[in-house]
Formats: structure tokens, C-alpha cells, sequence
């Protein structure tokens, strides 16, 4: 596998991103109204993205976003289906993270939801610890907000 850097403007991120939303409508669609989340995935300030490619084929991927001078927000995180559970989200992460280290941001910030349960385990077991709802997600309590000191 290899994990690729690129930005929000790259077609394969795009695509992951798409395949990202259609997942989420089929998981929690029935129970969470998730058009109001749209106008926060936004890909035009994504600068710091990673493709995840298993030869020629983009089968993940992932980003970064700047939410302040010491806080990095994780973004857009998904493997495909087929390719889950072989420790992939959590390379893929680790990477991120380390790439957030570089670029001199001091903690992550990221929000997620209870009922996405295989995220929140790989979350926490990066170290990340549940916080106050923040940003546009305070009045929002089927959202889940974490971080990581950096």
C-alpha cells in the first residue's frame, strides 16, 4: 500500500470523499439528517490530503485542515469496505498526525459520531480523548468531538 500526499483539489481524494458520504447516508442517514453537516466537509480548503492507493487503485484516504493557529481539524477519513480492518485508518492517521506535527499545529480536533463505532475505537486507540462539542458541532448531540495534544 502505498499513502500518497496531495491536496483536496486531487480527483482519487474527491472520489474517496464521495464514496465516504454515500457510506455514512447508508450507515446513519435513517437516523441522523446529514445535509446539515455538507457546508462543513467542504474540500476547497484542504491542502493536506493522503490517498491511500493499493497499486494503481485509490482505496482510501484522508486530510487535514487548518482550524486555527494551534489546532489542526481531521477530516474526510475513510478505507473502503473491502479493504477495512487490516489497520489501514490507523496508518492512515498516524500519518496525518505526523504530518500536522510538521506543519507546527499543537493539538487535532476532530469530530465523529457514537454510532460510528469502528472510528471511535481507532480514534482512541491513537490517544485521542472525547472533548466539548466544538465550532459548528456545539448544538449538534449526535456529534462527537475529540482531540490530541500533538
Amino acid at each position: 500500500m502505498d499513502f500518497i500526499r496531495t491536496d483536496g483539489r486531487n480527483k482519487d481524494f474527491i472520489e474517496n470523499c464521495r464514496l465516504l458520504d454515500m457510506d455514512l447516508d447508508r450507515r446513519v442517514g435513517k437516523e441522523i439528517k446529514r445535509d446539515k453537516y455538507t457546508k462543513f466537509n467542504q474540500l476547497d480548503e484542504i491542502n493536506e490530503a493522503i490517498v491511500v492507493y493499493d497499486g494503481n487503485k485509490a482505496i482510501g484516504g484522508g486530510a487535514i485542515r487548518r482550524y486555527d493557529d494551534a489546532n489542526v481539524e481531521l477530516k474526510r477519513i475513510f478505507i473502503h469496505t473491502e479493504y477495512q480492518g487490516q489497520g489501514l485508518g490507523s496508518k492512515l492517521v498516524s500519518l496525518l498526525i505526523d504530518w500536522a506535527i510538521e506543519l507546527g499545529y499543537k493539538r487535532m480536533i476532530l469530530e465523529t459520531g457514537e454510532i460510528l463505532v469502528e472510528s471511535c475505537a481507532v480514534y482512541k486507540k491513537l490517544g485521542f480523548k472525547v472533548i466539548p462539542n466544538y465550532g459548528p458541532y456545539v448544538n449538534m448531540p449526535e456529534s462527537l468531538c475529540m482531540a490530541k495534544d500533538l
